[in-house]
Protein backbone atom coordinates (compact mmCIF):
# COMPACT_ATOMS: atom_id res chain seq x y z
CA UNK A 1 0.00 0.00 0.00
CA UNK A 2 1.20 3.57 -0.53
CA UNK A 3 2.12 6.08 2.14
CA UNK A 4 -0.70 8.40 1.13
CA UNK A 5 -4.42 8.01 1.41
CA UNK A 6 -7.03 9.92 -0.54
CA UNK A 7 -5.86 13.21 -2.01
CA UNK A 8 -2.27 12.88 -0.88
CA UNK A 9 -2.96 12.92 2.86
CA UNK A 10 -0.61 10.82 4.94
CA UNK A 11 -2.03 7.54 6.21
CA UNK A 12 -2.21 6.83 9.90
CA UNK A 13 -0.53 3.42 10.27
CA UNK A 14 -2.29 2.82 13.61
CA UNK A 15 -5.72 3.25 12.11
CA UNK A 16 -7.53 0.24 10.66
CA UNK A 17 -8.79 0.57 7.10
CA UNK A 18 -12.55 0.83 6.80
CA UNK A 19 -13.16 2.75 10.01
CA UNK A 20 -15.20 5.89 10.40
CA UNK A 21 -12.55 7.68 12.40
CA UNK A 22 -14.15 6.65 15.69
CA UNK A 23 -11.66 3.87 16.34
CA UNK A 24 -10.98 0.41 15.03
CA UNK A 25 -13.75 -1.93 14.03
CA UNK A 26 -14.44 -4.87 16.30
CA UNK A 27 -17.15 -7.44 16.89
CA UNK A 28 -18.07 -5.84 20.22
CA UNK A 29 -18.32 -2.21 19.16
CA UNK A 30 -19.48 -2.26 15.55
CA UNK A 31 -18.53 0.66 13.32
CA UNK A 32 -18.42 3.36 15.97
CA UNK A 33 -19.48 1.38 19.01
CA UNK A 34 -22.01 2.15 21.70
CA UNK A 35 -19.51 4.62 23.17
CA UNK A 36 -20.07 6.92 20.19
CA UNK A 37 -23.15 8.55 21.77
CA UNK A 38 -23.46 7.26 25.35
CA UNK A 39 -25.74 10.19 26.20
CA UNK A 40 -28.53 8.71 24.05
CA UNK A 41 -30.85 6.05 25.40
CA UNK A 42 -31.19 4.08 22.16
CA UNK A 43 -33.99 1.82 23.42
CA UNK A 44 -36.09 4.81 24.49
CA UNK A 45 -35.36 6.47 21.14
CA UNK A 46 -36.59 3.44 19.24
CA UNK A 47 -39.74 3.24 21.34
CA UNK A 48 -40.59 6.93 21.02
CA UNK A 49 -43.79 7.80 19.12
CA UNK A 50 -41.86 10.20 16.88
CA UNK A 51 -39.45 7.49 15.75
CA UNK A 52 -42.24 4.98 15.21
CA UNK A 53 -44.18 7.54 13.15
CA UNK A 54 -41.06 8.23 11.08
CA UNK A 55 -40.54 4.53 10.39
CA UNK A 56 -44.23 4.03 9.56
CA UNK A 57 -44.39 6.99 7.17
CA UNK A 58 -41.11 6.11 5.45
CA UNK A 59 -42.16 2.50 5.04
CA UNK A 60 -45.59 3.48 3.68
CA UNK A 61 -43.79 5.51 1.01
CA UNK A 62 -40.79 3.32 0.22
CA UNK A 63 -42.53 -0.07 -0.02
CA UNK A 64 -45.11 0.94 -2.67
CA UNK A 65 -42.44 2.83 -4.64
CA UNK A 66 -40.17 -0.21 -4.56
CA UNK A 67 -42.98 -2.49 -5.70
CA UNK A 68 -43.83 -0.07 -8.53
CA UNK A 69 -40.17 0.10 -9.59
CA UNK A 70 -39.74 -3.68 -9.57
CA UNK A 71 -42.97 -4.30 -11.52
CA UNK A 72 -41.98 -1.65 -14.08
CA UNK A 73 -38.44 -3.00 -14.44
CA UNK A 74 -39.26 -6.70 -14.59
CA UNK A 75 -42.29 -6.00 -16.76
CA UNK A 76 -39.93 -4.44 -19.28
CA UNK A 77 -37.61 -7.47 -19.09
CA UNK A 78 -40.52 -9.90 -19.52
CA UNK A 79 -41.88 -7.93 -22.48
CA UNK A 80 -38.43 -7.86 -24.07
CA UNK A 81 -38.11 -11.61 -23.70
CA UNK A 82 -41.64 -12.79 -24.50
CA UNK A 83 -43.08 -10.08 -26.77
CA UNK A 84 -40.32 -9.15 -29.22
CA UNK A 85 -42.85 -8.27 -31.94
CA UNK A 86 -44.58 -5.78 -29.64
CA UNK A 87 -41.27 -4.30 -28.43
CA UNK A 88 -40.07 -3.98 -32.06
CA UNK A 89 -43.07 -1.94 -33.25
CA UNK A 90 -42.24 1.55 -34.37
CA UNK A 91 -43.54 4.25 -32.08
CA UNK A 92 -44.18 7.89 -33.03
CA UNK A 93 -41.28 8.30 -35.49
CA UNK A 94 -39.27 6.09 -37.81
CA UNK A 95 -36.66 4.02 -35.94
CA UNK A 96 -38.05 4.63 -32.45
CA UNK A 97 -39.52 1.39 -31.12
CA UNK A 98 -41.74 0.58 -28.16
CA UNK A 99 -38.73 -1.20 -26.63
CA UNK A 100 -36.57 1.93 -26.82
CA UNK A 101 -39.33 4.08 -25.33
CA UNK A 102 -39.87 1.64 -22.45
CA UNK A 103 -36.11 1.35 -21.87
CA UNK A 104 -35.71 5.12 -21.74
CA UNK A 105 -38.75 5.38 -19.48
CA UNK A 106 -36.77 3.39 -16.89
CA UNK A 107 -34.44 6.37 -16.47
CA UNK A 108 -37.32 8.84 -16.28
CA UNK A 109 -39.08 6.64 -13.71
CA UNK A 110 -35.98 6.37 -11.47
CA UNK A 111 -35.35 10.12 -11.62
CA UNK A 112 -39.02 10.78 -10.90
CA UNK A 113 -39.11 8.43 -7.91
CA UNK A 114 -35.87 9.92 -6.60
CA UNK A 115 -37.17 13.48 -6.88
CA UNK A 116 -40.44 12.47 -5.23
CA UNK A 117 -38.55 10.81 -2.36
CA UNK A 118 -36.30 13.85 -1.86
CA UNK A 119 -39.30 16.17 -1.79
CA UNK A 120 -41.10 13.92 0.71
CA UNK A 121 -37.94 13.61 2.82
CA UNK A 122 -37.48 17.39 2.99
CA UNK A 123 -41.10 18.06 3.91
CA UNK A 124 -42.02 15.07 6.05
CA UNK A 125 -39.24 12.64 6.96
CA UNK A 126 -36.53 15.12 7.97
CA UNK A 127 -38.73 17.10 10.40
CA UNK A 128 -39.89 13.81 11.94
CA UNK A 129 -36.27 12.63 12.20
CA UNK A 130 -35.30 15.88 13.93
CA UNK A 131 -38.15 15.50 16.44
CA UNK A 132 -37.19 11.85 17.04
CA UNK A 133 -33.54 12.85 17.56
CA UNK A 134 -34.55 15.59 19.99
CA UNK A 135 -36.69 13.10 21.89
CA UNK A 136 -33.75 10.65 21.99
CA UNK A 137 -31.44 13.32 23.40
CA UNK A 138 -34.13 14.24 25.96
CA UNK A 139 -34.49 10.62 27.00
CA UNK A 140 -30.72 10.31 27.30
CA UNK A 141 -30.56 13.33 29.62
CA UNK A 142 -32.99 11.80 32.11
CA UNK A 143 -31.52 9.52 34.78
CA UNK A 144 -32.03 5.84 34.02
CA UNK A 145 -34.09 3.70 36.33
CA UNK A 146 -31.88 0.67 35.85
CA UNK A 147 -28.20 0.27 35.13
CA UNK A 148 -26.44 -2.53 33.34
CA UNK A 149 -24.02 -4.70 35.29
CA UNK A 150 -20.77 -2.83 35.73
CA UNK A 151 -22.19 0.54 34.63
CA UNK A 152 -21.36 3.42 36.92
CA UNK A 153 -23.44 6.51 37.68
CA UNK A 154 -20.44 8.72 36.82
CA UNK A 155 -20.14 7.25 33.33
CA UNK A 156 -23.55 6.03 32.07
CA UNK A 157 -23.43 3.95 28.94
CA UNK A 158 -19.92 2.67 29.60
CA UNK A 159 -19.59 -0.71 31.24
CA UNK A 160 -16.49 -1.34 33.30
CA UNK A 161 -14.33 -4.22 31.99
CA UNK A 162 -14.57 -7.44 33.95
Amino acid sequence: MTDTHGAGAARDPGRDEGTTGAGPLSAETGAAGPEHHPEIDWVAAERSPEFRELVRKRRSFVVPCTIFFLVWYFGFIVLAGYAPDFMGREFLVDGLTVGYVLALSQFVMVWGLSAWYLRRADREFDPLAERAAARAREAGDRPRRFRRDGETAADPGRVAPQ
